[in-house]
């Protein structure tokens, strides 16, 4: 049997890139034989974007054009993405994307987390709001406990692995070593599955 390519994705929930990304990456797996394999990036958008102490008025721009950007994207697929009304560190919401996906709700907390982050109603910080989340997508109590044992960790992890292999953005799909930073990027990683002959779905 021949092994099925694995495509690595680095996202975070609190990145408006990697929510509007979101649905690429659904259509990406749904037309090609390979194995997307979701992984949570943590961004210190402090360092990334500058503090909002410390942002100068060309910061301020970059920033409110980022947004502006992703806003477009989000609107052509019907979402609401309503900017943050702080810089948060998402290290609880995104390892609940751990936790999901060890219980088997991978995709549903993925839609929720999304989704009601960017409409202001989910704390990403907040360890009870996630675990509402999480149990609202199907999976069971005990992700306080998983959060500050093995899947904060796992998360820790995961986040020292993507740097030390490169990463420095979300979301980024990783083939073989490549990195395809940017969901406007997807076309060029569907260029290169064609080139390697990876079997489309459909």
């Amino acid at each position: 049997m021949t092994e099925r390519v694995k495509v690595v994705l680095w996202t975070d929930y609190v990145s408006p890139y990697a929510f509007v990304a979101k649905a690429w990456a659904y259509e990406l797996e749904a037309d090609y034989e390979i194995d997307l394999e979701w992984r949570p990036y943590t961004l210190d958008i402090a360092s990334f974007q500058g503090s909002v102490e410390q942002r100068d008025p060309h910061h301020w721009r970059r920033v409110r054009y980022a947004y502006m950007d992703a806003r477009r994207f989000a609107n052509k697929q019907g979402l609401v993405l309503m900017g943050p009304k702080k810089i948060f560190y998402a290290r609880t919401i995104n390892a609940g994307m751990l936790y999901a996906q060890q219980h088997g709700v991978f995709r549903a907390y993925n839609d929720l987390a999304f989704d009601r982050f960017w409409r202001r109603e989910l704390d990403p910080e907040n360890v009870q709001a996630v675990s509402a989340a999480l149990e609202q997508a199907g999976a069971p109590p005990g992700f306080a406990a998983f959060l500050e044992g093995a899947g904060g960790a796992r998360h820790d992890a995961l986040r020292a692995e993507a740097e030390a292999s490169g990463i420095f953005g979300v979301p980024s799909f990783v083939l073989d070593g490549e990195i395809f930073w940017g969901g406007d990027r997807v076309f060029l990683l569907r260029e290169r599955l064609d080139e390697k002959g990876v079997p489309r779905r459909r």
